[in-house]
């Protein structure tokens, strides 16, 4: 009974006990940010040039944060000097993948053949196809930019189509749709700086420009003194188009809007390969070996009786004294120091890997990191070039109908045409497809599995490389080898005298079409003589 009142007592005392937690003070968090968008922009440009005296120079200037300690940033110790070496690894990258990109890329305008004409006279007026590559490389490495449709009856009678990075453009938008582009040109008059700000919206074209932060007049410079302000396009809203195409790949984490560079988490691990290999190549130039020589076996000049000085790149030595012990002999020593060869690759593959991770497939770039893969190991880390190029493509199949359709609207436009729309599409060739061996043994592993027909088989084997003629052709030749003959029906004759073939409870007899009655129809499709027939 005692120890029961003492539990009741505990328990008691248990519930008066409470947990209570304290919520947190809100906290402030501020973050200086180290580099606007066109800064940020003007580094990636520089490691795109890949000039390793310029990336020196850049973070010379980039005296911020963690950036003072990268590896460009830092200068060596007077007498302690070392060379440093850039790899040219993003600009690699970037001209890689661009070309993957653009392989076989066509574009097609859809609605008539006299817009098909049209944009191919715009296209090679323009010398689209570099444009657009130089468009493409740009943008992985700044972020984003915009094309730009003007006219200019002295250079061409065709729209001018003109691109401008990510770092000479800004976008206005509203509620996340974009309103209005802004391109950035320019100019030197007089030894001063000038800005001309076009404004590209739906329907209008409007200029600004600016000496500094003050706004001035078109006139002032000769450059855009015959500039006026421009409207286009139908009163409806829903017909009003822009004069300008946005691109961009991948959207940025930092600037809301704006288009993001694949440079962008990865200039540290760029800066650290360099480091690596760097240090790498240091270390073999400091461990070649040195050879000991003894004074009196060291050439003299025959004429003066002087040493001979080493030349410094192929016969370097190190004079020492002579042996003048009893016994002693002069020879020559050669040291070799040890290069620690396998360290230094481990820290540059993992160095690589972390440049290229999520990126591109190093077998895309040539590099072969690990000597014993095979071919299917090979195709699988393909993998990583695909999603990126696939994500490439599928902001070009966007991007590039809306600037062919402008173009041509514009151009319409420009000469007082009707204005229409049209149907534009961009189709892009394949990469890294299987092997024609692979493809025939999986095509055969259909073929046997019996999910796959004749037709589908070859289609499927050649695809665009042979025309559909071809194609028909081998079908019909395989097929005559399998045994499996197309043959037309045979004729049969529906009359014979007075009898016939009732096929719909209808016959035709010599005087004509006669209805029979229901007890003297036959079956449909069976030849007459005993209960359809009749006289």
């Amino acid at each position: 009974m005692r120890w029961t009142k003492k539990l009741s007592e505990n328990i008691k005392k248990g519930i008066r006990s409470w947990l209570h937690v304290q919520e947190a003070n809100p906290t402030t968090i501020l973050i200086n940010e180290p580099l606007d968008y066109e800064t940020n922009a003007i580094k990636n440009r520089i490691w795109y040039r890949g000039d390793s005296e310029e990336l020196q120079q850049l973070y010379g200037q980039i005296d911020t944060g963690v950036d003072r300690y990268k590896f460009w940033a830092c200068k060596s110790s007077p007498g302690q000097e070392i060379r440093k070496i850039h790899t040219g690894l993003p600009a690699l990258i970037v001209d890689i993948l661009t070309g993957i990109t653009l392989a076989d890329i066509k574009v097609e305008v859809e609605k008539s053949g006299a817009d098909q004409e049209l944009w191919e006279a715009i296209e090679k007026d323009n010398k689209f196809r570099k444009m657009l590559e130089k468009a493409v490389k740009e943008t992985l490495y700044i972020g984003d930019g915009a094309f730009k449709i003007s006219f200019d009856t002295n250079l061409s009678q065709y729209p001018i189509l003109e691109y401008y990075p990510g770092d000479r453009i800004e976008t206005v938008t509203d509620r996340g749709r974009l309103k209005e582009i802004v391109f950035k040109t320019s100019y030197i008059h007089e030894k001063r700086e000038y800005v001309l700000y076009e404004h590209y919206g739906k329907g209008y074209i409007t200029y600004e420009l600016y000496k500094g932060s003050a706004q001035v007049k078109l006139d002032a410079i000769p450059q855009t003194a015959g500039l006026v302000d421009v409207a286009f396009g139908s009163e409806k809203p829903e017909e009003k188009y822009m004069m300008a195409v946005p691109l961009q790949f991948y959207g940025s984490g930092k600037w809301e809007g704006r288009g993001q560079s694949i440079f962008d988490k990865k200039v540290d691990n760029f800066d650290a390969l360099d480091e690596v290999w760097s240090q790498w190549m240091d270390a073999v130039r400091t461990g070649r070996s040195k050879e000991y020589i003894p004074e009196s076996l060291i050439p003299r000049n025959p004429e003066t009786g002087q040493l001979i000085r080493p030349n410094h790149f192929d016969n370097r030595y190190i004079a020492i004294g002579n042996d003048m012990a009893e016994g002693g002999v002069n020879k020559i020593d050669v040291e070799q120091p040890a290069i620690p060869h396998e360290s230094y690759l481990a820290s540059y593959v993992t160095a690589l890997d972390l440049c290229l991770q999520g990126l591109i497939s190093p077998s895309t770039l040539g590099i072969d990191t690990k000597k014993l893969d095979n071919a299917e190991a090979q195709r699988e880390k393909e993998k990583t070039t695909l999603y990126t190029r696939d994500t490439l493509i599928d902001a070009l199949q966007v991007d590039l109908p809306l600037l062919v359709e402008a173009s041509i609207n514009a151009y319409n436009e420009f000469y007082h045409k009707p204005v229409t729309k049209i149907g534009v599409t961009a189709e892009f060739g394949d990469y890294a497809n299987p092997s024609f061996e692979s493809q025939i043994e999986t095509i055969a592993k259909a073929r046997t599995g019996q999910i796959m027909s004749v037709d589908a088989a070859v289609d499927e084997l050649y695809g665009d490389d042979k025309d559909d003629a071809w194609k028909q052709e081998e079908i019909g030749r395989i097929k005559a080898e399998l045994g499996i003959v197309s043959m037309e029906e045979p004729a049969v004759s529906l009359e014979a005298g007075d009898f016939f073939t009732d096929i719909g409870g209808t016959y035709e007899s010599k005087s004509g079409k006669e209805n029979l009655p229901d007890e003297q129809k036959g079956v449909p499709g069976t030849s007459g003589g005993s209960k359809g027939a009749g006289a």
